[in-house]
């Protein structure tokens, strides 16, 4: 696909998505039960298999177009920015910043921008090793890249995130998926509880820097939406009473996740049971 993609050009390449969301939506039944719940309480209402193909298509068009956004053919796509003035202000002022983001559409369009401007600083805290294969390929079309990932879980991930920051640098973490080491804390998304991290909130109250929410929503077409939302100038969290506040300031992002979840629900790149209902 990625050689289809920069040989034949984005339209041959996305006509070749249909059949390959069609083999998923008939052979990935484990995925499509886990994705039905988020699509009936964002939607409101029972869903078909055109709901369920329109998810698939979503995130096929997504990650083909982190393709063209990896090798600098972000030119290709109309990108509508809203609230950039937001992280701009505290750049401008030398404050680094996390942006906090989630698997509700697409990071790369996020991370495009300021490697396209190359005015800002954008670092990446990431668990690649879990998509070995993906995290291959996409270095070798953009090799940067991988200098601005910062691996989670490594010895120094806590002194690459600071100094970065320090830096007046920005730091990205997607903060929707939980992983097993990862200790959790339990907020209410659309009306049922879900376990989300709760190592992020206590990372950020430690870093004493902004945070600022981000959703890059895919549109359709080469549209793209960019949300940027101002969550804290800084969050801080009593020791004495950490997993009460650290669950307050989650469910506070988890309310967010959830609003831009309704606006654009074929945008959850979520393929698990997340509310682990299936349990």
């Amino acid at each position: 696909m990625i050689w289809l993609a920069l040989s034949v050009g984005r339209p041959a390449a996305r006509a070749l998505l249909y059949p390959i969301c069609v083999y998923y939506l008939v052979f990935s039944r484990q995925a499509s039960r886990a994705i039905r719940p988020c699509l009936i309480r964002a939607l409101g209402r029972p869903i078909s298999w055109r709901d369920l193909y329109r998810q698939y298509h979503c995130f096929a068009s997504a990650l083909l177009d982190r393709v063209y956004l990896l090798t600098g053919q972000d030119s290709r796509f109309d990108i509508d920015i809203r609230g950039l003035d937001i992280l701009k202000d505290r750049v401008a002022r030398g404050q680094g910043c996390i942006l906090l983001g989630s698997h509700l559409g697409s990071f790369e369009i996020v991370r495009a921008i300021g490697l396209s401007q190359r005015d800002v600083e954008i670092k990446v805290l990431m668990h690649e090793q879990h998509t070995p294969v993906i995290r291959d390929l996409f270095h070798d079309l953009n090799p940067a890249v991988a200098d601005a990932v910062i691996q989670s879980g490594s010895p120094n991930t806590m002194l690459q995130v600071k100094e970065c920051l320090d830096r007046g640098g920005v730091v990205g973490i997607l903060a929707d998926r939980l992983l097993k080491q990862d200790q959790a804390t339990s907020c209410k998304f659309f009306g049922q509880l879900a376990r989300f991290p709760a190592g992020t909130m206590w990372l950020a109250s430690i870093l004493k820097v902004p945070v600022i929410l981000f959703f890059g929503l895919y549109r359709g077409g080469n549209r793209y939406e960019v949300h940027f939302e101002l969550f804290a100038d800084e969050i801080a969290i009593d020791r004495q009473h950490r997993d009460q506040e650290v669950q307050q300031w989650t469910q506070r992002y988890a309310d967010r996740l959830e609003h831009h979840c309704r606006l654009a629900a074929d945008n959850w790149f979520n393929f698990y049971d997340f509310w682990e209902e299936q349990r």
